[in-house]
């Protein structure tokens, strides 16, 4: 049970259906990925309210109830249905805090008991695994994060290059995410004749910054939604992919899906400290990326230019990155929750 299949969920719940019988459960909602769910699903699935997902936990329809941590009555539903059925009950999280929001904490309780008494916890990553042990998970097992490697990896694409040296943000203008420190940075960097390319970020966007200087800073253009081949076709024509996200009361970056996509494109990665996708092993300081402070804009703007003065460095770091990435499959993933359900 969960509320979206976004287009890089696809090929995860594929190869999970070809490992055990699955119903899929979709119970709408709000959502944090850059691409929303798909309206359309080439895979068994029915959608249906929240409120629904309690009856259906509790039906003893199925062997196993899987629910990940959405949905302010999904959770809790899915959690007690499968409790009243006396159904295995596995938990899919890509928590690593505690949301401080009066209503995260006001359910904080709940979420403790849910890790606590799950018959199997599935986490994100290591960063993941070790919140949920903090909470008293007693099975706690790691599916790795991914994308549609083939998809991102093609080489009939059309670079989209801008200027010599082009850095690339991609996904949402939201609190957590970083755009402001981002331009902050790129403004502290100096560039004479380079991009920064901020995808999926309104033309008209901007806030704080642009607000204070009344323009973007120099060099930098927001191009607005763009389809996932756009994407591909920036990531084809930029040099490093940049990741600022911040945490907020509510959210920390559970992951970064994007960071999968660049290094599956031979793109090293700056990512702060705050992008699971750091804390959970795939970007690795000076190996594949660097990691930097998170709102920390004067760091953001010395990786910058460190990697704009040292194209060995982009390579060794890129080529690294494309390796790392590989074991992040969509198979790994479904092998992970399949080992939680054995």
């Amino acid at each position: 049970m969960t509320n979206h299949v976004p287009p890089d969920r696809v090929g995860a719940f594929a190869a999970l259906a070809e490992r055990v019988p699955l119903r899929l459960v979709l119970f709408g909602g709000s959502s944090l990925h850059a691409t929303h769910g798909l309206d359309t699903l080439d895979l068994p699935h029915e959608r249906v309210a929240q409120r629904d997902v309690h009856a259906l936990a509790a039906s003893h329809e199925h062997s196993f109830v899987v629910a990940g941590t959405v949905g302010r009555r999904a959770l809790p539903g899915a959690y007690a249905g499968a409790r009243r059925s006396r159904t295995p009950f596995v938990l899919w999280s890509a928590l690593w805090h505690q949301p401080a929001s009066a209503a995260h904490l006001a359910a904080a309780p709940l979420l403790r008991r849910i890790h606590a008494t799950a018959h199997a916890v599935v986490a994100y990553g290591p960063h993941v695994a070790a919140f949920a042990g903090r909470l008293g998970a007693r099975r706690v097992h790691v599916a790795p994060q991914a994308v549609d490697g083939p998809f991102w990896e093609a080489d009939d694409i059309t670079p989209d290059r801008r200027a010599p040296f082009q850095a690339l943000f991609a996904g949402r203008d939201a609190p957590g995410k970083g755009v402001d420190v981002l331009r902050g940075a790129w403004a502290k960097a100096g560039f004479d004749d380079a991009a920064l390319v901020l995808a999926g970020v309104d033309r008209a966007g901007g806030r704080a910054l642009v607000a204070e200087l009344g323009r973007e800073p120099r060099g930098v253009h927001a191009t607005g939604t763009l389809s996932p081949e756009q994407v591909r076709n920036l990531m084809g024509g930029s040099d490093v992919l940049v990741l600022p996200s911040t945490r907020t009361a509510t959210f920390r970056e559970p992951w970064g899906l994007v960071a999968n996509e660049a290094m599956h494109r031979t793109l090293p990665v700056i990512a702060s400290t705050e992008v699971g996708a750091a804390a959970g092993g795939l970007v690795r300081h000076a190996r594949n990326g660097l990691v930097v402070p998170a709102g920390d804009a004067p760091a953001l703007a010395g990786a910058l230019r460190e990697l704009a003065a040292d194209a060995h460095l982009r390579a060794r770091l890129g080529a690294a990155a494309r390796h790392d990435v590989h074991p992040f499959t969509h198979d790994a993933w479904a092998a992970g929750l399949a080992e939680a359900l054995r």
